[in-house]
Protein backbone atom coordinates (compact mmCIF):
# COMPACT_ATOMS: atom_id res chain seq x y z
CA UNK A 1 0.00 0.00 0.00
CA UNK A 2 1.13 3.82 -0.80
CA UNK A 3 2.13 5.48 2.20
CA UNK A 4 0.70 8.87 1.13
CA UNK A 5 2.49 11.03 3.83
CA UNK A 6 5.64 10.35 2.53
CA UNK A 7 4.59 10.79 -0.78
CA UNK A 8 3.22 14.20 -0.43
CA UNK A 9 6.67 14.93 1.78
CA UNK A 10 8.95 14.50 -1.91
CA UNK A 11 6.59 16.48 -3.42
CA UNK A 12 8.35 19.42 -4.75
CA UNK A 13 6.14 22.10 -3.73
CA UNK A 14 6.31 24.66 -1.13
CA UNK A 15 5.03 24.06 2.59
CA UNK A 16 2.43 26.58 1.96
CA UNK A 17 1.22 24.88 -0.94
CA UNK A 18 1.18 21.35 0.51
CA UNK A 19 -0.97 23.38 3.63
CA UNK A 20 -3.62 24.75 0.96
CA UNK A 21 -4.12 21.38 -0.34
CA UNK A 22 -4.65 19.93 2.70
CA UNK A 23 -7.39 22.12 3.99
CA UNK A 24 -8.74 21.67 0.79
CA UNK A 25 -8.59 18.29 0.60
CA UNK A 26 -8.20 16.91 4.14
CA UNK A 27 -5.91 14.24 3.91
CA UNK A 28 -2.83 13.16 1.70
CA UNK A 29 -5.05 10.12 0.28
CA UNK A 30 -7.56 12.65 -1.60
CA UNK A 31 -4.92 14.39 -2.41
CA UNK A 32 -3.26 11.52 -4.17
CA UNK A 33 -6.49 10.38 -6.04
CA UNK A 34 -7.62 14.23 -7.02
CA UNK A 35 -4.02 14.54 -8.22
CA UNK A 36 -4.70 15.17 -11.81
CA UNK A 37 -7.84 17.19 -11.32
CA UNK A 38 -5.75 19.59 -9.09
CA UNK A 39 -2.61 20.37 -11.72
CA UNK A 40 -5.45 20.70 -14.18
CA UNK A 41 -7.46 23.13 -12.02
CA UNK A 42 -3.82 24.70 -10.57
CA UNK A 43 -1.80 26.06 -13.48
CA UNK A 44 1.09 27.37 -11.23
CA UNK A 45 1.30 23.73 -9.86
CA UNK A 46 0.79 22.74 -13.33
CA UNK A 47 3.92 25.18 -14.29
CA UNK A 48 6.12 24.45 -11.23
CA UNK A 49 5.85 20.12 -11.36
CA UNK A 50 6.27 20.39 -15.42
CA UNK A 51 5.78 16.77 -16.61
CA UNK A 52 5.80 15.03 -13.59
CA UNK A 53 3.02 11.85 -13.14
CA UNK A 54 1.79 10.98 -9.71
CA UNK A 55 3.76 7.64 -9.46
CA UNK A 56 7.01 8.67 -10.26
CA UNK A 57 7.96 9.22 -6.64
CA UNK A 58 7.38 5.74 -6.21
CA UNK A 59 10.86 4.09 -5.76
CA UNK A 60 12.05 7.59 -3.33
CA UNK A 61 9.32 6.78 -1.06
CA UNK A 62 10.43 3.20 -0.63
CA UNK A 63 13.84 4.39 0.03
CA UNK A 64 12.88 7.13 2.56
CA UNK A 65 11.03 4.74 3.78
CA UNK A 66 13.65 2.09 4.59
CA UNK A 67 16.12 4.49 5.59
CA UNK A 68 13.72 6.28 8.30
CA UNK A 69 13.15 2.49 9.65
CA UNK A 70 17.01 2.04 9.90
CA UNK A 71 17.73 5.27 11.56
CA UNK A 72 14.47 5.00 13.87
CA UNK A 73 13.15 8.30 12.56
CA UNK A 74 9.63 9.21 12.63
CA UNK A 75 7.32 11.84 11.22
CA UNK A 76 4.39 13.70 11.99
CA UNK A 77 2.57 16.00 9.17
CA UNK A 78 0.20 18.55 9.68
CA UNK A 79 -2.86 16.69 8.75
CA UNK A 80 -2.28 14.01 12.03
CA UNK A 81 -4.02 14.69 15.12
CA UNK A 82 -0.36 15.16 17.32
CA UNK A 83 0.15 17.80 15.13
CA UNK A 84 0.53 20.72 17.63
CA UNK A 85 -2.50 23.45 16.83
CA UNK A 86 0.05 26.24 17.76
CA UNK A 87 2.39 25.04 14.79
CA UNK A 88 -0.26 25.68 12.44
CA UNK A 89 -0.66 28.81 13.00
CA UNK A 90 2.56 30.97 12.06
CA UNK A 91 3.74 31.11 8.89
CA UNK A 92 5.17 29.68 7.28
CA UNK A 93 4.01 26.68 8.59
CA UNK A 94 6.03 23.63 8.20
CA UNK A 95 4.11 20.69 6.63
CA UNK A 96 6.24 17.82 8.20
CA UNK A 97 8.22 17.25 11.27
CA UNK A 98 10.86 14.37 10.74
CA UNK A 99 11.83 13.75 14.82
CA UNK A 100 14.05 10.82 17.18
CA UNK A 101 12.35 10.50 20.98
CA UNK A 102 8.74 10.96 22.33
CA UNK A 103 6.83 12.70 19.49
CA UNK A 104 3.92 13.36 22.26
CA UNK A 105 6.10 15.90 24.29
CA UNK A 106 5.49 18.31 21.51
CA UNK A 107 2.19 19.01 23.49
CA UNK A 108 3.47 19.13 26.69
CA UNK A 109 3.53 22.96 28.82
CA UNK A 110 7.32 24.21 27.91
CA UNK A 111 9.47 27.52 27.49
CA UNK A 112 12.21 28.03 25.73
CA UNK A 113 15.48 28.47 26.78
CA UNK A 114 17.90 30.74 24.04
CA UNK A 115 20.84 32.45 24.06
CA UNK A 116 24.74 32.90 22.97
CA UNK A 117 26.94 30.27 22.02
CA UNK A 118 30.18 32.35 23.32
CA UNK A 119 28.24 32.86 26.69
CA UNK A 120 29.47 33.64 29.60
CA UNK A 121 30.00 32.22 33.01
CA UNK A 122 27.42 34.43 34.48
CA UNK A 123 24.58 33.43 31.87
CA UNK A 124 25.75 29.53 32.35
CA UNK A 125 25.03 29.86 35.70
CA UNK A 126 21.63 31.54 34.84
CA UNK A 127 20.72 29.04 32.37
CA UNK A 128 21.52 25.95 35.23
CA UNK A 129 19.43 27.78 37.76
CA UNK A 130 15.98 29.12 35.56
CA UNK A 131 16.38 25.14 34.16
CA UNK A 132 16.53 23.56 37.25
CA UNK A 133 13.31 25.94 38.55
CA UNK A 134 11.55 24.85 34.98
CA UNK A 135 11.71 21.25 35.45
CA UNK A 136 10.48 21.32 39.02
CA UNK A 137 7.87 22.90 37.74
CA UNK A 138 7.38 19.51 35.31
CA UNK A 139 8.35 22.02 32.37
CA UNK A 140 9.68 20.88 29.19
CA UNK A 141 12.53 22.70 28.07
CA UNK A 142 13.10 23.79 24.62
CA UNK A 143 15.81 24.37 23.26
CA UNK A 144 18.11 24.25 19.88
CA UNK A 145 21.06 21.83 20.92
CA UNK A 146 23.71 25.00 19.71
CA UNK A 147 27.06 25.38 21.81
CA UNK A 148 26.60 27.33 25.04
CA UNK A 149 23.42 28.58 26.32
CA UNK A 150 21.11 26.05 24.59
CA UNK A 151 23.39 23.06 25.30
CA UNK A 152 23.40 23.61 28.76
CA UNK A 153 19.83 24.15 29.01
CA UNK A 154 19.58 20.51 27.47
CA UNK A 155 22.22 18.96 29.66
CA UNK A 156 20.46 20.81 33.02
CA UNK A 157 17.53 19.46 32.12
CA UNK A 158 18.28 15.88 31.79
CA UNK A 159 20.31 16.01 34.87
CA UNK A 160 17.07 17.16 36.99
CA UNK A 161 15.13 14.46 35.82
CA UNK A 162 13.29 16.62 33.29
CA UNK A 163 12.38 16.55 29.35
CA UNK A 164 13.98 18.73 26.73
CA UNK A 165 13.48 19.14 22.88
CA UNK A 166 16.04 19.58 20.78
CA UNK A 167 15.21 21.84 17.50
CA UNK A 168 17.51 21.39 14.45
CA UNK A 169 18.70 23.81 11.70
CA UNK A 170 19.74 20.99 9.63
CA UNK A 171 18.89 17.41 9.06
CA UNK A 172 17.51 14.85 11.96
CA UNK A 173 20.12 12.73 10.47
CA UNK A 174 22.81 15.38 10.79
CA UNK A 175 24.75 16.35 14.48
CA UNK A 176 25.59 19.62 14.36
CA UNK A 177 27.37 20.56 16.45
CA UNK A 178 29.96 17.24 16.56
CA UNK A 179 30.97 17.16 20.00
CA UNK A 180 27.02 17.04 20.97
CA UNK A 181 26.75 13.68 19.93
CA UNK A 182 26.63 11.82 23.48
CA UNK A 183 23.62 15.41 24.18
CA UNK A 184 21.87 14.43 21.70
CA UNK A 185 21.68 10.63 22.58
CA UNK A 186 20.62 11.15 25.77
CA UNK A 187 17.54 13.51 24.64
CA UNK A 188 16.45 11.04 22.57
CA UNK A 189 16.38 8.48 25.13
CA UNK A 190 14.71 10.39 27.26
CA UNK A 191 13.15 13.41 25.47
CA UNK A 192 12.50 14.88 21.57
CA UNK A 193 14.50 15.98 18.60
CA UNK A 194 12.97 16.95 16.04
CA UNK A 195 13.48 19.00 12.22
CA UNK A 196 11.92 20.12 9.60
CA UNK A 197 14.29 19.85 6.74
CA UNK A 198 15.21 16.75 4.50
CA UNK A 199 17.03 13.94 5.95
CA UNK A 200 21.22 15.08 5.23
CA UNK A 201 20.38 18.71 5.24
CA UNK A 202 23.77 20.76 6.68
CA UNK A 203 23.78 23.54 8.87
CA UNK A 204 23.67 26.60 6.48
CA UNK A 205 22.82 29.77 8.24
CA UNK A 206 19.87 30.51 6.74
CA UNK A 207 18.40 27.40 7.86
CA UNK A 208 18.66 28.67 11.87
CA UNK A 209 15.87 31.57 11.62
CA UNK A 210 13.49 28.77 10.34
CA UNK A 211 14.60 26.42 13.26
CA UNK A 212 13.92 29.40 15.24
CA UNK A 213 10.10 29.76 14.44
CA UNK A 214 9.50 26.31 15.79
CA UNK A 215 10.96 27.06 19.08
CA UNK A 216 9.35 29.71 19.76
CA UNK A 217 6.11 28.21 18.20
CA UNK A 218 6.64 25.04 20.33
CA UNK A 219 6.27 27.01 23.71
CA UNK A 220 4.34 29.05 26.05
CA UNK A 221 7.33 31.56 26.23
CA UNK A 222 10.58 32.02 25.47
CA UNK A 223 13.86 33.16 28.45
CA UNK A 224 17.07 34.52 26.43
CA UNK A 225 19.59 34.61 29.05
CA UNK A 226 21.96 36.41 27.17
CA UNK A 227 22.50 37.85 23.54
CA UNK A 228 24.49 40.18 21.61
CA UNK A 229 23.47 42.73 19.28
CA UNK A 230 24.05 40.00 15.82
CA UNK A 231 23.01 36.51 17.77
CA UNK A 232 20.66 34.53 16.64
CA UNK A 233 18.34 34.60 20.08
CA UNK A 234 17.26 37.98 19.12
CA UNK A 235 15.75 36.45 16.05
CA UNK A 236 13.75 33.86 18.30
CA UNK A 237 12.74 37.07 20.73
CA UNK A 238 11.23 38.78 17.56
CA UNK A 239 9.28 36.36 16.30
CA UNK A 240 8.15 35.06 19.77
CA UNK A 241 6.83 38.41 20.14
CA UNK A 242 5.27 38.27 16.36
CA UNK A 243 3.47 34.98 17.82
CA UNK A 244 2.05 36.94 21.04
CA UNK A 245 4.18 35.14 23.12
CA UNK A 246 5.71 36.79 26.29
CA UNK A 247 9.58 37.30 26.43
CA UNK A 248 11.67 37.24 28.97
CA UNK A 249 14.87 38.35 29.17
CA UNK A 250 17.60 37.85 31.73
CA UNK A 251 19.75 41.71 32.45
CA UNK A 252 23.27 41.20 31.60
CA UNK A 253 25.77 43.61 32.69
CA UNK A 254 26.04 47.13 30.31
CA UNK A 255 29.70 47.08 29.87
CA UNK A 256 29.56 43.45 28.67
CA UNK A 257 29.49 43.41 24.68
CA UNK A 258 27.74 40.04 24.77
CA UNK A 259 24.60 41.23 26.47
CA UNK A 260 23.98 44.50 24.52
CA UNK A 261 21.50 42.53 22.44
CA UNK A 262 19.60 41.32 25.49
CA UNK A 263 19.67 44.50 27.06
CA UNK A 264 18.33 46.27 24.27
CA UNK A 265 15.15 44.04 24.54
CA UNK A 266 14.58 45.10 27.79
CA UNK A 267 14.90 48.52 27.14
CA UNK A 268 12.41 47.84 23.62
CA UNK A 269 9.50 46.19 26.26
CA UNK A 270 10.58 42.76 27.22
CA UNK A 271 9.73 41.60 30.46
CA UNK A 272 12.48 41.82 33.01
CA UNK A 273 13.48 37.98 34.43
CA UNK A 274 13.91 39.58 37.78
CA UNK A 275 12.13 36.83 40.03
CA UNK A 276 10.93 33.58 39.92
CA UNK A 277 7.40 34.91 40.26
CA UNK A 278 7.80 36.08 36.82
CA UNK A 279 7.98 32.16 35.91
CA UNK A 280 4.98 31.44 37.97
CA UNK A 281 2.78 34.34 36.26
CA UNK A 282 3.37 32.40 32.74
CA UNK A 283 2.40 28.95 33.86
CA UNK A 284 0.30 29.44 37.06
CA UNK A 285 2.65 26.96 39.26
CA UNK A 286 2.43 27.47 42.98
CA UNK A 287 5.77 25.27 43.59
CA UNK A 288 8.93 27.85 43.96
CA UNK A 289 11.75 25.62 44.46
CA UNK A 290 15.28 27.47 44.30
CA UNK A 291 16.74 26.31 47.48
CA UNK A 292 15.44 24.92 50.72
CA UNK A 293 14.12 28.22 53.49
CA UNK A 294 17.39 27.16 55.48
CA UNK A 295 20.42 29.29 54.00
CA UNK A 296 23.78 27.49 53.13
CA UNK A 297 26.78 28.62 54.20
CA UNK A 298 28.19 29.14 51.58
CA UNK A 299 25.42 31.64 50.75
CA UNK A 300 25.40 33.19 54.24
CA UNK A 301 28.96 34.05 53.91
CA UNK A 302 28.38 36.22 50.32
CA UNK A 303 25.72 37.85 51.76
CA UNK A 304 28.03 38.97 54.52
CA UNK A 305 30.57 40.18 52.17
CA UNK A 306 27.83 42.61 50.71
CA UNK A 307 26.73 45.78 52.39
CA UNK A 308 24.95 49.32 52.00
CA UNK A 309 28.39 49.86 49.97
CA UNK A 310 28.75 49.11 46.37
CA UNK A 311 30.83 45.93 46.32
CA UNK A 312 32.76 44.60 43.25
CA UNK A 313 32.53 40.81 42.16
CA UNK A 314 36.42 40.55 41.97
CA UNK A 315 36.69 41.14 45.60
CA UNK A 316 33.62 38.69 46.71
CA UNK A 317 35.46 36.22 44.79
CA UNK A 318 38.83 36.76 46.55
CA UNK A 319 37.19 36.49 49.44
CA UNK A 320 34.98 33.17 49.04
CA UNK A 321 35.20 29.92 49.49
CA UNK A 322 33.78 28.93 46.37
CA UNK A 323 34.83 29.18 42.13
CA UNK A 324 33.42 31.53 39.99
CA UNK A 325 30.62 29.56 38.09
CA UNK A 326 29.04 28.62 41.57
CA UNK A 327 29.64 32.19 42.58
CA UNK A 328 27.82 33.54 39.55
CA UNK A 329 24.54 31.38 40.36
CA UNK A 330 24.67 32.19 44.11
CA UNK A 331 24.74 36.22 43.05
CA UNK A 332 21.70 35.70 40.53
CA UNK A 333 20.24 33.62 42.88
CA UNK A 334 20.10 36.06 45.65
CA UNK A 335 19.20 39.29 43.04
CA UNK A 336 15.55 37.13 41.73
CA UNK A 337 15.22 37.01 46.14
CA UNK A 338 15.32 40.62 45.72
CA UNK A 339 18.17 40.38 48.51
CA UNK A 340 20.62 41.84 46.69
CA UNK A 341 21.40 44.68 43.24
CA UNK A 342 23.50 44.42 40.86
CA UNK A 343 24.80 47.66 39.86
CA UNK A 344 26.86 49.13 36.58
CA UNK A 345 30.13 46.98 36.66
CA UNK A 346 29.41 44.21 38.72
CA UNK A 347 29.36 45.90 41.89
CA UNK A 348 26.37 44.83 44.43
CA UNK A 349 25.16 46.04 47.37
CA UNK A 350 22.60 44.02 49.91
CA UNK A 351 19.03 45.57 50.10
CA UNK A 352 18.69 46.96 53.26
Amino acid sequence: MLNYELWFILLDITNKEKINLIDKYENEENIYNNFENILKENKKLQKKLGNFEKNDLIYQIISLNNTLNQKDIGYITYSNPLYKERLKLFSPASYYLFYKGDISLINDKSLAIVGARKCSNYALAVTKLLTKEIITNNITLISGGARGVDSIAHKSALENGGKTIIVLGCGIDVVYPSENIDLFSKVIKDGLIISEFPLGTKPLRHNFPLRNRIISGLSDAVIVVEASEKSGSLITARIAQEQNKDVLVVPGSILYEGAKGSNKLIKDGCDVLSSMDDLNRFFNTNHINIEPVKIRPEKREILDMITDAPTHIDDIFKKSCVDRGALYALLFEMQIKNEIICLPGNYYIKII
